[in-house]
């Protein structure tokens, strides 16, 4: 009778909450992000030469995505996307929350209605761990090192900002890894404390802890578990994963990748001088996010649990002459995925679906039964069957760079299967235009929107039927 009503969920592709729920009880969630973590930057893919066993190990028993990617690749609007199912220019972050932005209104606004409140109205156990970076400091500011310059960043979530998380041990954005700062769920504004632990090592204890406590719930529970590194402060890593790479080549690494400027040169020096601490961080993320799914398996939850280990964006660290990750090329835009859930998804690589980090708010409630209480205003794909039904289905994803006190200048662009079409605006006039063809140019080292005027055209055409479509402003300076 049970693979009867199996069979019975997936009619047409679409999956109905009511049978769900008489087949199995509802499913746990587990969402792990790591911070500027690229694409590629996973042992199993094979790419580049670092260790991840753990990630390798969850991508054997789950979904791995090698073509995900970040739509606005910078960690705020990045996150606000993923929380809120709105792109920038509808859900106000339309760049990093920080004290220059705030007087612009760059935070998520506390009317959202995120998946987390959706989860915890359905009589989930809701958790966040980690780093948020959601909210605009606000003067006297928080007595933090980040809040001592020119530009705050830090800042405490109230929690009516907390979107249905019940459970908090969280901060805004600090990036001294070896000795982060935290919030946890009663404590006031000015009652942070200090750890004296990496980070990541933290996190995964607290993530623990929580799963070792659900087994007291009959209720299904959901958690984030949000890691800064491998962000910048790539040195503040414990010593024995930077000892794994004490012997790496990185010449060798170099001598393979024509995006990397020669030694000598200041960005050519900047990733030769990080990438050894960079591939450290990955290591040790790797190594806890294993303990955390042991966690689950340890509690009898992994079968029933759907496994998300992601990043909000990648970096260029140096790549195209470029120290950041806010511009468009596939170091920065390129984000690792691995969706697990044993009960329902069959292992597979996937080198095919262009599924966004923003996608996840639709794809995760279609998954686990909620199809219908997915806001109207949610503009981001649902790619549920994609993941649950194998479903072929060719997306075209957005890319977004916008000027935070000027919305008429900034970046709007398409990437496609094959190719990378950006255009810039300065004041509502297009003053670049920006073109790759990914399968003949690897590296997006050659610009040939200027040999390409009838791709431009269609492409151009594209970009402005999809800002129309999603009633954005910048649709105007689009001359057809």
């Amino acid at each position: 009778m049970q693979k009867i009503i199996y069979l019975l969920e997936f009619v047409s592709g679409t999956i109905f909450s009511s049978l769900s729920v008489i087949a199995q009880p509802s499913p746990n969630l587990l969402f792990i992000m790591a911070d500027q973590y690229r694409g590629d930057a996973l042992g199993c893919i094979g790419k580049e030469p670092v260790k991840t066993p753990c990630l390798d190990n969850l991508a054997s028993k789950g979904i791995l995505f090698t073509n995900a990617i970040s739509s606005y690749p910078v960690s705020s609007p990045a996150r606000a996307m993923l929380m809120s199912g709105l792109y920038p220019p509808h859900n106000k972050v339309t760049s990093n929350c920080n004290s220059q932005t705030a007087p612009y209104g760059v935070e998520l606004p506390q009317d959202v209605y995120c998946w987390s409140d959706v989860l915890k109205n359905m009589n989930y156990r809701t958790g966040y761990i980690g780093k948020w970076h959601l909210d605009s400091p606000y003067k006297p500011y928080v007595n933090t090192y980040n809040n001592q310059g020119k530009v705050a960043w830090n800042e405490w979530c109230s929690p009516e900002r907390r979107h249905g998380f019940e459970h908090w041990i969280a901060y805004g954005t600090y990036d001294n890894h070896l000795k982060p700062m935290y919030w946890n769920t009663t404590t006031p504004r000015d009652s942070f404390y200090y750890v004296n632990q990496w980070g990541p090592a933290y996190e995964a204890d607290r993530a623990i802890e929580y799963i070792q406590k659900q087994k007291e719930s009959k209720q299904p529970f959901a958690l984030v578990v949000s890691m800064n590194p491998p962000h910048t402060g790539y040195e503040l890593v414990p010593d024995k994963y930077k000892d794994m790479y004490k012997d790496l080549d990185v010449e060798a690494l170099c001598a393979n990748r024509p995006d990397i400027p020669p030694k000598g040169t200041e960005m050519g020096d900047y990733f030769r001088n990080n990438i050894r601490n960079y591939y450290a961080c990955i290591t040790g993320v790797d190594e806890h996010v294993g303990r955390i799914i042991e966690a689950l398996k340890n509690n009898g939850f992994f079968n029933n649990t759907i496994v998300v280990f992601t990043s909000d964006h990648g970096i260029c660290m140096g790549a195209h002459n470029n120290a950041g990750k806010d511009i468009f090329f596939e170091e920065s835009m390129r984000i690792p995925m691995i969706i697990s859930w044993p009960k329902k998804i069959e292992p597979r690589r996937d080198d095919h679906l262009m599924i966004a980090f923003a996608d996840l708010y639709p794809s995760l409630l279609s998954m686990m039964g909620f199809p219908k209480k997915i806001p109207e205003t949610v503009q981001t794909f649902d790619l549920s069957r994609e993941i649950l039904c194998k479903s072929k289905r060719e997306i075209v994803q957005p890319y977004y760079y916008i000027q935070y006190n000027n919305h008429s200048t900034g970046y709007r662009g398409l990437r496609t299967a094959t190719h990378t079409f950006v255009v810039h605006a300065s004041n509502g006039v297009i003053d670049e235009t920006i073109l790759y063809d990914r399968t003949k140019d690897l590296y997006q080292m050659n610009n040939i929107a200027g040999q390409s005027p009838q791709l431009v055209r269609q492409l151009n055409k594209k970009l402005k039927a999809w800002l129309i479509q999603t009633n954005d402003s910048f649709a105007n300076y689009i001359d057809l």
